[in-house]
C-alpha cells in the first residue's frame, strides 16, 4: 500500500492494561465519528474489577480514557510545559513554602448530567482516593496532601504535609479527577466500565467477555473548561495486535492508530511515499527498564544486580530491536528532562564481562547465577519478546548467568509482579507528568507503584522532599542527580531505553500533532476532520 510520510520533530518536555480483539468491518464508525485504534486492552477481573475508577486506574491506557471524561483542576497544555487551570479558573500556591495550594473553580461548572460541580465535590474526590488506598498505589500521587478545605462552593484549599512544587502537575492527573458523590461511593471502588464526570466527553462502553472493546466519546454539552473540542464524536477501538490495527487503517475502518505499532510498521510507514496515510512523530518520554525484587534469594545480593548492570549492552539491544525508534537510557530520568544524569554509564561504563565476573567473585557469589526474567506478552508491543531474547543472550553469553525468560499476559503479569512473584521483570513507564519526580518517586518512594521492597532512607526522607521544595527545577538538580547515583549503585532497577512515539493517520484528520503529549496522554479533543489531499 502507498503511504506518504510526515515526520514532525519531537518536542522535549503510565503502566497500561490492554483488551479483546475487534476489527474489520465491525470496527467502522457511527456517522462521522473519528475512529482511533489502539492495542491497549481494558479488562475488568476479579482482581481488578474497577479499571476505570479514578481512585484505582494507574496506567497510560486507562488514563487515556479517563482524561476524556474525568475533569481535573489542572491540565497539561497542548505543547507541554507547566500545567494550566482546567476545571479551575485559577490556582496557585498562597505561601512561600509551597505547602498551601488554592484553586477557584470556574463559575457554572457542571457534571455531564447537569449537576453542579462544587468545591465540596473536589474535596470528596481527593479524600476518597486517599481513603480507598487502591492496590494500584495511584493514591501515592496525592501523598503530600494533609487536609482539604473548602470556602464556599468554588474555592478549595490543599494543605500539604510537606513542600511539593510538583503538586500542580499531580492535580492534572486522573487520580485527581472530580467525581460526583451520587455516582461514586466514598469507601468503595466503582466496578465495571461505567464512567461519569465533567470532562469534554461522555463515554459509552461496548463490552464483550469482560473487556471493553470500544469506547464511544460524545461531546459533553455541559463541558466548561480550557480545552477546545474540535469534534462531536470519537470512537476508541481496541485491537488484539498491531497487525490487525494496521489492516483496519488500510481498509479505512479506522482513521488513526496509536499504541502500539510495531517497529516494522513504523519503518515501513517512514519510508513510504504517496498514498493517504501519514506517519507523525510526536514528543515522547516512554522508558523501559528491568526491575528486581531485592528480597528474592536469587538477586538479593547487590553484587548479582550490579553484575547484570555491568553486562547489559543497551546499544546492541536498541539496534537489534528498535533501530532509530529508541535510544539507550542510562538513568530512570530520560534525556530531555531537567535533572537527567547518565548515572549508570558513569558507574559501569561500557559492558565488560571481566568487571562483572570480579563483582561476583568478590562477593563470593557462585556462578552461573540462575533466575528467570519475566515480561508481559501483550502490553508494550510485539517487540517485547525479542527484546528479552536479546537480554537473555547477553547475560548467558557471559558465562556468569543462566537466565530463562517467560512471557505472561498483562492481566496476570501485573498482579503477579505486585504480589512479589517475580525476581526479575521488565516494565515500561509513561510519566504521570513531564518532571523528573515522575521518574523517581513512583519507583523509589514509599507506596511505590511496583510494590518494591527496596527502600533507601536517604532517598525517601531527604532527597525526594528536597527536590520537591524547589519550584525552579534547575535548583533541584543536585538532589535529583544524587538519587540517580544511589540507584545506579544499589540497582533496584536498570534503565534500558527511551523511545519515540508515533501516530499513523489518514490525511484528512487534523490535529494529529497534538493528539499525544510527551507523557503519551491521548488528547482526542484535538482531532478534527479536514479535506483529504
Amino acid at each position: 500500500m502507498n503511504r506518504k510520510t510526515l515526520v514532525l520533530p519531537a518536542v522535549v518536555g503510565l503502566l497500561a492494561p490492554v483488551l479483546a480483539a475487534c476489527g474489520g468491518s465491525d470496527s467502522g464508525s457511527d456517522g462521522d465519528a473519528i475512529v482511533v485504534g489502539t492495542t491497549d486492552r481494558f479488562t475488568a477481573s476479579k482482581e481488578a474489577p474497577a479499571p476505570l475508577d479514578p481512585a484505582y486506574a494507574y496506567d497510560v491506557g486507562l488514563w487515556n480514557i479517563l482524561r476524556q471524561t474525568s475533569q481535573t483542576l489542572m491540565v497539561q497544555p497542548r505543547g507541554d510545559g507547566e500545567p494550566v487551570p482546567e476545571a479551575a479558573e485559577q490556582c496557585g500556591f498562597t505561601d512561600t513554602g509551597n505547602e498551601r495550594y488554592s484553586c477557584t473553580l470556574r463559575d457554572g461548572l457542571k457534571f455531564a448530567n447537569g449537576d453542579p460541580v462544587t468545591a465540596q465535590d473536589v474535596k470528596y474526590s481527593i479524600e476518597r482516593a486517599l481513603s480507598i488506598k487502591a492496590g494500584s498505589q495511584v493514591y501515592s500521587l496525592l501523598s503530600t496532601v494533609d487536609t482539604v478545605e473548602t470556602q464556599g462552593d468554588r474555592e478549595v484549599i490543599f494543605h500539604l504535609n510537606t513542600a511539593d512544587a510538583t503538586f500542580p502537575y499531580k492535580l492534572s492527573t486522573p487520580v485527581a479527577g472530580i467525581v460526583n458523590p451520587d455516582d461514586y461511593e466514598k469507601d468503595k471502588l466503582r466496578e465495571g466500565f461505567e464512567l461519569d464526570g465533567s470532562g469534554p466527553y461522555t463515554m459509552e462502553a461496548e463490552v464483550k467477555d469482560g473487556a471493553l472493546t470500544k469506547a464511544v466519546f460524545t461531546k459533553n454539552p455541559h463541558y466548561k473548561g480550557s480545552l477546545t473540542v474540535n469534534n462531536d464524536k470519537v470512537e476508541l477501538v481496541s485491537f488484539e495486535d498491531a497487525d490487525a490495527m494496521g489492516t483496519a487503517l488500510d481498509k479505512g475502518d479506522i482513521d488513526l492508530m496509536t499504541r502500539a505499532m510495531t517497529p516494522d510498521q513504523i519503518q515501513e510507514l517512514s519510508k513510504a511515499t504517496g498514498g493517504d496515510v501519514d506517519l507523525v512523530e510526536v514528543s515522547g518520554l516512554e522508558i523501559r527498564y528491568l526491575a528486581f525484587n531485592t528480597k528474592a534469594p536469587t538477586v538479593k545480593d547487590k553484587a548479582v544486580r550490579t553484575a547484570v548492570a555491568q553486562l547489559v549492552n543497551r546499544s546492541e539491544l536498541v539496534s537489534a530491536v528498535y533501530g532509530s525508534q529508541a535510544e539507550p537510557l542510562y538513568s530512570m530520568v530520560p534525556a530531555g528532562i531537567t535533572g537527567h544524569s547518565n548515572s549508570f554509564f558513569n558507574t559501569y561504563g561500557d559492558p565488560n564481562v571481566a568487571k562483572a565476573k570480579a563483582m561476583l567473585e568478590d562477593a563470593g557469589v557462585t556462578t552461573p547465577v540462575k533466575f528467570t526474567m519475566h515480561y508481559t506478552t501483550d502490553h508494550y508491543g510485539a517487540a517485547t519478546k525479542q527484546e528479552f531474547e536479546v537480554l537473555q543472550k547477553q547475560l548467558n553469553d557471559s558465562g556468569l548467568f543462566e537466565v530463562d525468560i517467560e512471557g505472561t499476559p498483562w492481566e496476570k503479569f501485573r498482579q503477579a509482579e505486585l504480589d512479589g512473584e517475580y525476581d526479575v521483570f521488565g516494565m515500561g513507564w509513561f510519566p504521570d507528568f513531564p518532571d523528573a519526580d515522575s521518574f523517581i518517586a513512583p519507583f523509589l518512594d514509599t507506596n511505590n507503584t511496583l510494590n518494591s521492597p527496596y527502600a533507601n532512607p536517604r532517598i525517601i526522607n531527604d532527597l525526594i522532599p528536597e527536590s520537591r521544595r524547589e519550584a525552579d527545577r534547575l535548583s533541584a538538580v543536585d538532589s535529583l542527580t544524587t538519587i540517580q547515583d544511589i540507584t545506579a549503585e544499589d540497582v533496584p532497577l536498570i534503565p534500558l531505553w527511551q523511545g519515540k512515539q508515533y501516530v499513523a493517520t489518514r490525511d484528512d484528520i487534523t490535529g494529529t500533532a497534538y493528539v499525544l503529549n510527551s507523557s503519551s496522554s491521548l488528547q482526542l479533543w484535538e482531532l478534527g476532520r479536514g479535506v483529504s489531499g
